[in-house]
């Protein structure tokens, strides 16, 4: 489902549609056709909280919940990881494709459609964008990829201790701090201790994906931001742009910290 709720949330904290595309997983166009429709509603942000993501739905395209005629497309991050690995080939994939397409009921392409829409995904993978920041605007955030160790100083006992690392974009300012787990509060805490010693909230969040930020991250259109991370996201009023699966230029600051504290 579209994430209308959102889509209205972040165009009434002033966000660019570039950044709520990239936060949200959807076309520009489907973005403009949103913020339109909102408009037409008189629908704006706070949205009444009694109100579901269904019943949204259904307020601002009553006429558009019919099925989509169109062909199933790939799963494009599954086929780009599954490419990597030997002795699997486009055939292979194809009809796997085909399969579950079957088994669901959905019309699948031709073989030569599916070889030409990967390899248009492809282009569009090697290709790298260059975004300009404002100083401020996004944070980069990982677990440092080996955990340090500490030692108690009372049993000895040695003790493994996780990185997290938030660094800013622009100026590439770095908050580092060690925590005795990576669970979900932990995460959080770190995110507010960021907060704290920057003196300041960024708008945007660069996360990679661990659970704890991003239950499934499937490509630019199908991602699943970690529940309590995204209500911290609304509290604070920023927005959440998941990395790209295997992508560190994504966040290459962070990248950058997490080796020099690795090391």
């Amino acid at each position: 489902m579209t994430k209308y709720r959102e889509i209205i949330r972040l165009t009434g904290l002033g966000f660019s549609q570039r950044n709520i595309m990239a936060s949200c997983g959807v076309a520009q166009k489907t973005v403009v056709k949103v913020q339109k429709r909102a408009r037409e509603l008189s629908l704006s942000w706070p949205l009444d909280e009694a109100m579901t993501d269904t019943e949204l739905q259904r307020l601002m395209f009553s006429k558009e919940n019919k099925v989509s005629p169109n062909k199933r497309m790939p799963d494009y991050a599954y086929i780009h990881k599954e490419m990597i690995r030997n002795g699997v080939s486009k055939k292979l994939l194809w009809t796997e494709y085909m399969e579950d397409c079957r088994a669901n009921g959905e019309e699948p392409l031709m073989y030569s459609q599916f070889c030409y829409h990967i390899q248009q995904d492809e282009q569009k993978r090697r290709a790298t964008m260059h975004i300009n920041r404002k100083p401020g605007e996004q944070v980069e955030v990982d677990w440092a990829g080996n955990p340090a160790t500490i030692i108690d100083p009372d049993t000895g006992e040695i003790i493994k201790a996780y990185i997290f690392v938030g660094v800013m974009t622009y100026s590439q300012y770095a908050y580092v701090e060690a925590f005795l787990d990576m669970k979900q509060k932990s995460w959080i805490n770190a995110h507010i201790h960021m907060y704290e010693y920057f003196g300041g909230v960024a708008r945007i969040l660069v996360p990679d994906n661990c659970k704890t930020a991003v239950i499934h991250n499937g490509g630019f259109k199908d991602q699943q931001i970690n529940e309590a991370y995204q209500e911290m996201a609304e509290h604070y009023g920023t927005a959440i742009i998941p990395a790209r699966v295997r992508a560190p230029k994504d966040k290459p600051n962070a990248e950058g910290t997490v080796g020099n504290i690795s090391t």
